[in-house]
């Protein structure tokens, strides 16, 4: 996956209007996909997607770890159903972390497959069958929110709360996937992920979705690793490698050197061999993300350092009473 353009992020300019044509025309190619969400399939359990109307990373794993362990907490059996983008299985099939890589099944759903179970399908209507068959009360949907092929009984929007909803247009122009007033409209809830000051400048764009907010932080997991003044190596092959950077400086380690690579990037072995040489040249500990940990080539797993993250949600209120409704 390309890192999203800059232009995409900025007042409308020259590039984005002579875009906006063809933005027009996904954006109409996607409420046509949607004229066909009467023929969704119906899941026996109360199905809730975590999807996102901005193309590119948003934060949405992390949210679907933390609804899984909240739901979890409150009883429930979860399953998560995934395209597992990255991995190249063709049938649905049941994650095992113990047998599959992330080549197969895709990084992020081995990483959600600790949490929980988790079935990867290239057509997430093919899946259904599948994750129905492990018993769940209740099904995440990774992603899928302009999927009209599985019905969707909640839908929450994740935004990071910094870049908001760029430029407002569709692609190439911008960075939605459909109007954002038409996706809008179809969703529960937007969880916004950001700092307080990003929230508040997120809160100040408009109040179409002020109504369906909530808001979300990303964090390190203390994990009692000792990160103040390590000399470290870093880096990130996920849709914004510089947060991760941010991250790691306010901890406190000492970043040597740092590489930003595309978002899921294989992580090959000349690559590898190349990031360990440099890391060693500096006399540094070579640090990833975790999703990017799910792809490491086996010889390099204990020699990668990786920091874990975790959502947390202010209030979980609204959340709650949206999952009261279906029972949950």
């Amino acid at each position: 996956m390309i890192r999203t353009p800059q232009f995409w992020h900025q007042s409308p300019g020259v590039l984005a209007y002579g875009l906006w044509p063809l933005g027009w025309l996904y954006g109409a190619a996607t409420a046509w996909r949607q004229n066909r969400a009467s023929q969704a399939l119906q899941a026996p359990c109360p199905v809730i997607c975590v999807g996102n109307i901005n193309a590119g990373g948003t934060g949405k794993t992390p949210v679907v770890i933390a609804l899984a362990e909240h739901l979890k907490q409150r009883g429930q059996q979860v399953v998560v159903l995934s395209r597992g983008y990255g991995g190249r299985v063709s049938q649905p099939v049941l994650v095992d972390p113990k047998a599959h890589g992330a080549a197969e099944v895709g990084d992020e759903p081995l990483l959600i497959a600790a949490f929980c179970p988790v079935v990867v399908a290239r057509k997430r209507a093919e899946g259904l069958a599948l994750a129905m068959a492990q018993n769940p009360d209740v099904i995440l949907l990774d992603d899928g929110f302009q999927d009209p092929t599985v019905n969707k009984d909640l839908s929450i929007l994740v935004v990071d709360a910094a870049l908001g909803f760029g430029n407002g247009f569709c692609v190439p122009a911008g960075p939605l996937r459909e109007p954002l007033a038409k996706g809008l409209a179809r969703a529960d809830l937007c969880l916004s992920i950001g700092e307080a000051a990003a929230q508040r400048r997120f809160a100040a764009l408009g109040p179409e979705h002020g109504h369906l907010r909530i808001e979300g932080q990303i964090k390190p997991l203390l994990t009692g690793m000792p990160w103040q003044g390590l000399p470290v190596f870093a880096f990130a092959g996920i849709a914004h490698p510089e947060k991760f950077f941010a991250t790691l400086r306010d901890l406190g380690a000492n970043i040597l050197g740092c590489e930003a690579l595309s978002d899921h990037e294989p992580l090959s072995l000349p690559l590898m061999k190349r990031l360990a040489a440099k890391a060693r040249s500096l006399n540094a500990q070579l640090v990833c993300t975790e999703k990017d940990a799910a792809r490491l080539p086996a010889q390099y797993q204990r020699e990668v350092l990786a920091l874990p993250v975790r959502l947390e949600i202010k209030d979980w209120s609204k959340i709650d009473e949206k999952l009261i409704n279906l029972g949950l």
